[in-house]
């Protein structure tokens, strides 16, 4: 972390000591040995990967919490076969330490059962009816690859306002991105709309360029993926890795002019759930590595 700004690095560190992370189902080993980069409850989400069973979401938040995290998993509202099943699994997840879900609709061009957006979920009160009192929801500060921008948009607004009329504490946690412009014009613009919702800057983990570069276009991660490619420089850098210390920096810096303007950070961790954690845990401590050296000097 020695690139950063040093008249930023405390608020580095508290972005990245309050950050929440993802963790997968082939990373279930791991979660237990991630007690030592982070601290306990820690907000760790449970993704829900092509193929993963209902059944194994809930045995990893178990384990999340057993391992002293606040597990947030994700429900994509597509793969609901039924409104029973909806209610079996908000039971069995709130039996697993889940006190907050993260909704998305899920990239399946037709739902499996009743649901097919969000928002149907937030209007239904079942929440509420099994104890959730947070929720998190997508965000998209570059769009979506298959939905227009204006249905984003409408939909952006829409669960943030339901949300916050039925008593939810709201997160809008993003998809990643490359370039802090793009993020800083859609969190202004949201807020300009009047949404008070929580809002998290979604950032990609330690990885290398080229697994970056074909996440971001499987992904469709819009105009900051230049930041990406553009930086690369030589093919022999495609194998190199790259860390999110200066998207951090420049998130920083914003957050220092327009208080208030979003809330935190998530790290997508793409499988190396402990890679992620270590860097976390390295960035919080960047001010006290500082004050070390300038003590030796």
């Amino acid at each position: 972390m020695s690139g950063m700004d040093g008249s930023l690095s405390p608020s580095i560190a508290r972005l990245a000591s309050e950050a929440s992370i993802e963790v997968s189902c082939v990373e279930f080993s791991d979660i237990r040995a991630g007690r030592d980069f982070l601290g306990a409850g820690r907000k760790v989400y449970v993704s829900h990967l092509p193929r993963q069973t209902w059944a194994q979401t809930l045995e990893l938040c178990t384990e999340v919490a057993a391992a002293g995290f606040d597990p947030v998993p994700h429900v994509p509202v597509r793969l609901l076969e039924s409104e029973q099943q909806l209610d079996e699994i908000l039971s069995a997840l709130r039996d697993a330490g889940a006190t907050e879900l993260l909704l998305i609709s899920g990239d399946y061009a037709r739902p499996t059962g009743p649901y097919h957006e969000v928002l149907e979920i937030l209007r239904s009160g079942k929440l509420q009816r099994y104890g959730f009192t947070r929720v998190s929801v997508a965000g998209h500060p570059e769009g979506h690859p298959s939905v227009p921008a204006e249905e984003i948009r409408r939909a952006q607004l829409a669960k943030a306002a339901c949300g916050a009329s039925i008593g939810l504490q709201v997160t809008l946690v993003t998809q990643f991105f490359f370039e802090a412009a793009p993020f800083i014009d859609w969190a202004r613009d949201l807020r300009r709309a009047g949404v008070n919702a929580r809002i998290v800057a979604g950032l990609a983990g330690p990885a290398s360029i080229r697994k970056l570069l074909g996440l971001a276009r499987h992904c469709g991660v819009g105009p900051s993926i230049r930041a990406l490619s553009s930086r690369s420089g030589a093919m022999l850098k495609l194998f190199s890795d790259r860390s999110p210390d200066l998207l951090l920096e420049e998130l920083t810096r914003a957050s220092h002019h327009e208080p208030g303007l979003f809330n935190g950070i998530h790290l997508y961790s793409f499988g190396g759930f402990l890679r992620t954690a270590a860097w976390l845990r390295q960035a919080a401590e960047a001010p006290r590595a500082e004050v070390r050296a300038r003590v030796v000097c």
